[in-house]
């Protein structure tokens, strides 16, 4: 890979590609064969991508693939709130480059927004139990550099069409992989309440109309807050609170 990439936090251990079949799937590979914690896989291109719910992610070069290894020793409940973490830190990196003013926010659960179009998505996928813990997880992260997909559900966006210029993704990659490891760091000695507490200083939508479509039925409601475990809290009509764990979230505003 010829795109050159600062230095990483002792924390990380870069493997670089050309092209990969999933950012996602060499890191599973490559737990499965005993890497250590730490291993990051960051890909030019994507033959594979992927993003939540098995929809393909667009990968052409110019952009960010990338794939955290983790072994969080923990319960799956909780390994979910490094979703959060990453994003957070992921919001940190992009307004390094992102002009002054232009509006960056978290949509739940996963995607980082940038005047409301969709710049970035997260990834988590886990692997195993020893006991009640997790063999590994797997935090992938895809964030439109140079160029943004059209056909898509939601309006995308890239740092090259929100005003940042020219943006290596190197250089994105290693400002936040400063940023999600400190964020790592405090979540493991902190536990989960700074990292709620970033994200919802930028939540997309908090307190507004909501719809989420779940596999079953879609339900409306105002987005309260994001609960302890990271669910998204709704109230809804009847005056019911239900805390949702996974499904589309969609604003009347965007």
């Amino acid at each position: 890979m010829s795109d050159p990439l600062a230095p990483l936090p002792a924390f990380f251990h870069l493997i670089a590609l050309d092209a990969v079949d999933s950012t996602n799937e060499e890191a599973r590979r490559l737990a499965a064969s005993g890497a250590p914690e730490g291993t990051l896989v960051w890909a030019r291109r994507q033959t594979a991508g992927r993003g939540r719910r098995g929809r393909s992610w667009q990968s052409p070069p110019g952009n960010l693939y990338a794939s955290i290894l983790l072994r969080p020793r923990c319960a799956p409940a909780a390994a979910a709130q490094i979703g959060f973490v990453t994003a957070v830190a992921l919001g940190e990196a992009l307004r390094r480059f992102l002009p002054p003013g232009v509006p960056l926010s978290f949509k739940w659960p996963n995607d980082v927004l940038v005047a409301g179009r969709k710049i970035s998505g997260i990834l988590l996928e886990a692997s195993g139990l020893t006991g009640d813990r997790l063999d590994f997880l797997v935090v992938g992260v895809g964030a439109n550099v140079a160029t943004s997909p059209a056909d898509v559900p939601y309006a995308a966006t890239s740092l090259a069409q929100s005003g940042a210029g020219e943006v290596k993704t190197g250089d994105l990659l290693a400002v936040f992989a400063e940023s999600f490891a400190s964020g790592l760091a405090r979540w493991r000695e902190e536990g989960f309440a700074p990292a709620r507490e970033g994200w919802l200083a930028r939540a997309q939508g908090l307190g507004g109309p909501v719809e989420v479509r779940l596999d079953r039925e879609t339900l409306s409601g105002r987005f309260a807050s994001l609960d302890e475990g990271g669910g998204l809290a709704l109230d809804l009509p009847c005056g019911e609170r239900r805390v949702v764990t996974a499904g589309d979230v969609f604003f009347p505003d965007l």
